[in-house]
């Protein structure tokens, strides 16, 4: 048993459409549609998951979609880059094909050695697919070979002003290792060997982000099973954080703590998956 997370469990945002969410993750960016299902907090929501063939963990990105939700506005205490993991060689691929979806495409760069193409989605949800060595097995899409397609998360970027606080608890409660800085960026890599990055982009004067369509709601962390969710509860506690009970969200077992500086933190068991839709 351990009592440290083993990296990304699933990242959750905020959608405008319902229909034109699943038109470009299923059809333009090539994830399987796992599970339909609703918004536990609020039952007259859809929640709509995509990830690989059976829906694993480091795979699952969700959405709450509302229509007519007013736009959000990146910034300071947000999830702001959702990191998806791609073949090496990939990139020329996927800027091709997302912008004739909707996508806008915001920038081509480096970062801490890996290539990698930033994108808008139609809500401006912003989301790079990072070029890299990953042997996990991708779901096979519609005009979209294996040697192009995603193989789930590479990581996540959080901004914040400060940065101690939330690194203090990526390692010294999480239990992921500070890898180095670039620019405004300090990386920390967990165990797991994939969907393992969290990135803190570091900046004072950055405002605050606002919550709304294009949005990121909460990262979810990975553990294995519900006692190693309570150790890993009983270690955000004792680092000073309010942690939920254990929530039953029928397909797997969550806590949530807000940080902090503000980002919504997850922790979910990886030991039920969701019965998969299509």
């Amino acid at each position: 048993m351990t009592d440290h997370v083993q990296g990304l469990h699933h990242v959750t945002a905020i959608a405008g459409s319902a229909r034109g969410n699943l038109e470009f993750y299923r059809d333009a960016l090539g994830l399987r549609f796992v599970k339909k299902t609703v918004n536990f907090d609020d039952p007259g929501t859809y929640h709509l998951y995509y990830g690989d063939e059976t829906g694993s963990a480091g795979s699952i990105m969700t959405f709450f979609p509302w229509e007519g939700m007013r736009q959000g506005r990146t910034g300071a205490g947000q999830t702001v880059l959702t990191q998806f993991a791609v073949p090496v060689g990939s990139l020329g691929f996927w800027t091709g094909r997302l912008p004739r979806f909707g996508a806008e495409l915001l920038r081509e760069e480096v970062v801490f050695g890996a290539r990698r193409a930033v994108f808008a989605d139609a809500d401006g949800l912003r989301f790079a697919m990072v070029e890299g060595e990953d042997g996990r097995t991708p779901w096979r899409a519609e005009g979209i070979g294996a040697d192009v397609a995603v193989r789930g998360f590479a990581g996540v970027t959080l901004a914040v002003r400060d940065g101690t606080s939330t690194a203090r608890i990526l390692t010294e409660v999480f239990g992921f290792t500070a890898e180095g800085a670039e620019g405004s960026l300090r990386r920390f890599r967990a165990r797991s060997g994939a969907a393992d990055v969290v990135d803190l982009e570091i900046d004072p004067a950055m405002p605050l982000g606002q919550e709304g369509a294009g949005s990121v709601h909460h990262v979810a962390f990975s553990v294995p099973d519900r006692e190693a969710q309570l150790a890993m509860r009983a270690r955000m506690e004792a680092a000073g954080l309010r942690v939920t009970q254990q929530i039953d969200r029928d397909y797997f077992w969550a806590i949530y703590s807000r940080v902090p500086e503000g980002i919504l933190f997850e922790v979910a068991i990886e030991a039920v998956l969701p019965p998969l839709e299509g």
